[in-house]
């Protein structure tokens, strides 16, 4: 009889290495332990709070309905299109916070989005989203400017702008932008992270991601590949 899966004491023995990895080594552990997992894929986990902690929750949880979620919003984007959580309700999205005069950072996770981008760029469930930290700055203008510049594809990745309060709160509060340091910071505090994140079909948080590293931008398109797999 051929095997769907490995056994139940083998899978003991791998999720108990899994929760000593992620203790260990955090997200690096977790992704060192898929890279040598030969049985079926994992799932990703879920995040629903400021410290990013990984929980596997099963449907038939009754944590499950519960599952932390982005709240709505309302933004701008580069051609003047309203774009909602109910616009990306259904499509799988990487999420980060910029700034179009950024010298630092900014350029790297630019190049490194454009990898996700590239990798679907047909592909109709996947979008980017990334949200100015300085919208005072950041016109809609602005923004078409620099799409036109860096390669972005209009209606593929949206550059947003809009109320600075609106766009730190949902960066903090719901994205978790800055982790836990952020959650209590407020808008006249500056926002300033390289993480991006990965938001399932239904708004939640699967995944975490240093988007100044082109490892981490390989890692969250072979982490989309398996969300596209889960309805």
């Amino acid at each position: 009889m051929a095997l769907s899966g490995v056994s139940t004491a083998s899978r003991f023995i791998k999720g108990g290495l899994l929760m000593l990895l992620l203790g260990v080594g955090g997200a690096l552990g977790w992704y060192s332990f898929r890279s040598s997992f030969r049985g079926p894929a994992l799932p990703l986990p879920f995040y629903s709070s400021e410290d990013f902690t990984a929980e596997w929750i099963e449907p038939t949880d009754p944590r499950f309905a519960n599952i932390h979620r982005i709240a709505p919003f309302s933004l701008r984007n580069q051609s003047g299109e309203l774009v909602t959580n109910a616009s990306l309700d259904g499509k799988i999205y990487v999420a980060n916070f910029f700034f179009t005069g950024c010298p630092g950072i900014c350029p790297k996770m630019a190049t490194n989005l454009l990898r996700v981008q590239t990798a679907f760029l047909t592909d109709d469930e996947v979008r980017l989203v990334s949200h100015s930290v300085m919208p005072d700055k950041d016109s809609q203008e602005v923004l078409r400017t620099y799409a036109n510049d860096h390669g972005v594809v209009s209606g593929k990745w949206h550059l947003l702008t809009g109320e600075r309060e609106s766009i730190y709160t949902l960066a903090r509060r719901s994205y978790f932008a800055e982790k836990q340091p952020g959650f209590i910071k407020n808008s006249s505090e500056f926002l300033h992270t390289e993480n991006m994140l990965l938001i399932d079909r239904h708004g939640r948080i699967r995944g975490i991601y240093n988007a100044t590293l082109p490892v981490d931008a390989d890692r969250a398109i072979e982490d989309i590949r398996l969300l596209k797999r889960e309805r």
